[in-house]
């Protein structure tokens, strides 16, 4: 059998775990009061978890939401130091400009039927006035994976980020119809990991390794 050259060979992927932050402080609803509203990070075990189960030593990436940068905050005091760390706006939840604070079921009863969708409030379509679509954030958070593959190629990254988002990041790696990607679920304080591989070859460049894992405690 002909062994492959070195330039055959796969390179070392750069493993993104994406992990969604903590509950919102009070919120009743997905669509919250503000674009950014605090957390909630009573849950110790849960971030004892996962600062045991992340890797150590990445690159850490947040949105620059405080709910995130808090999440991130806690799961470093409980055990995790970066190897550097880093805020990107581009990897921020969706902005459902002048929706927010709205109730989610009045929203649903006055969309349009173009705009209905069986699983979120909207469709990927839309744009609320004041805000983006999920096909804007889809877009920015394509462009804020190219550049950080490029600067962390072969190493673990670690982004603290938000359901649309993960969602966005899922979309990519699986090559989802957008409409597709609004019914995927992503819990809080859930890892998501995605293994990019550059090259060619049949199956694209992502590897989907696990996603929306809640936080277990190791034996």
């Amino acid at each position: 059998m002909t062994q492959p050259n070195s330039s055959q060979k796969r390179q070392r992927p750069t493993r993104w775990y994406w992990v969604r932050h903590a509950p919102v402080l009070g919120a009743t609803s997905e669509l919250y009061d503000t674009p950014d509203e605090p957390a909630d990070l009573s849950n110790a075990a849960a971030f004892a978890a996962l600062a045991a189960n992340l890797p150590a030593n990445a690159a850490w990436i947040t949105s620059d939401l405080q709910r995130a940068i808090q999440t991130a905050d806690t799961i470093c005091a409980a055990g995790q130091t970066p190897q550097t760390r880093l805020m990107d706006g581009r990897i921020a939840e969706q902005h459902f400009g002048d929706w927010f604070g709205q109730d989610i079921k009045s929203l649903s009863a006055k969309r349009s039927q173009q705009a209905a969708h069986n699983f979120w409030f909207i469709d990927a379509v839309t744009r609320p006035t004041g805000g983006e679509s999920f096909l804007d954030l889809l877009a920015r958070t394509a462009l804020a994976i190219d550049d950080y593959n490029a600067r962390f190629a072969g190493q673990n990254i670690i982004a603290i980020s938000h359901g649309g988002v993960i969602r966005a990041a899922l979309t990519i790696a699986l090559g989802l119809e957008p409409d597709k990607a609004l019914g995927i679920s992503v819990e809080n304080l859930s890892t998501t990991r995605l293994d990019y591989y550059p090259g060619t070859g049949r199956g694209g460049d992502w590897r989907t390794v696990f996603m929306n894992a809640r936080p277990i405690a190791k034996a």
